[in-house]
């Protein structure tokens, strides 16, 4: 039985900073969790957990009911995939070539007849570049699947690297401020893809996803998780979390307080 992703307990410390505290969160198959809270909350913190990057002193993390120790380099064969802040796409490739090394993994040829060209790594490229030009389509861009990334928008350049995370086609796909330099008629269009990811014919997957934008995190997620000093201060779908008055303080203070008495 899929359970999704779950954290249990999460305890991080960086010398006499706590970073996250007892912090636990589920993300179900087939659902948008989106976490937010003030700068130094603890966000990064909680995705560099999931990502291998950081090892929690405290709690454990589990993926449908079994028990996740992640890395870095092994998270696409665990099937969860990640997109970074800004596109982190490679100058040198053009853009069906970086959607590619998306799912390089699942290559079946070995090191060496990648490297000489032979046979079976023949096979695998067509196979990867059919599956790249799939994905580039189902985001809209296919059009640009020769263009080099740097002669395109930022908009562009950011469905590249989302299409780039899809093609590892994962379970659970963490979107690390997918909107940050988007203006407000590609954030509209980046809402209608996040909203649809989990719903998605062929390979769908569940979201967790950090982001700044209130407007975007509202509009797609189904339930919501607020860090406020490494711990959860509010879980629940958007509606309630608009009106919680611990979610509304931490982000406004004493401001909030003076206006309100």
């Amino acid at each position: 039985m899929e359970r999704g992703l779950e954290l249990h307990d999460i305890g991080v410390r960086f010398g006499g900073l706590t970073a996250l505290d007892h912090v636990s969160l589920r993300v179900p198959p087939s659902r948008v969790v989106g976490v937010i809270g003030p700068n130094g909350a603890g966000k990064t913190t909680l995705f560099n957990v999931v990502c291998g990057f950081v090892t929690p002193q405290t709690g454990s993390l589990t993926l449908d009911g079994r028990p996740l120790r992640p890395q870095p380099h092994r998270l696409t064969r665990l099937g969860i995939a990640r997109t970074l802040q800004g596109t982190g796409l490679f100058a040198g490739l053009s853009v069906v070539e970086n959607v590619m090394t998306g799912a390089s993994h699942t290559a079946r040829a070995g090191f060496a007849a990648a490297l000489f060209g032979l046979p079976p790594s023949d096979r695998d490229e067509r196979r990867l570049r059919r599956h790249a030009l799939d994905v580039l389509d189902d985001l809209g861009i296919a059009e640009h699947a020769e263009a080099a990334p740097g002669t395109l928008p930022f908009a562009v350049r950011q469905r590249v690297a989302l299409a780039r995370a899809l093609a590892a086609r994962p379970r659970l796909l963490l979107l690390d401020e997918p909107a940050g330099g988007l203006g407000a008629d590609d954030i509209a269009e980046l809402a209608d893809l996040i909203r649809r990811l989990p719903r998605r014919d062929v390979d769908p997957c569940a979201v967790l996803l950090v982001e700044h934008h209130m407007d975007l995190v509202m509009d797609v997620c189904d339930e919501i998780v607020v860090l406020d000093f490494g711990r959860v201060i509010a879980t629940g779908p958007p509606d309630e979390i608009r009106d919680d008055t611990a979610v509304t303080e931490a982000y406004l203070g004493a401001l909030v307080s003076e206006e309100t008495t």
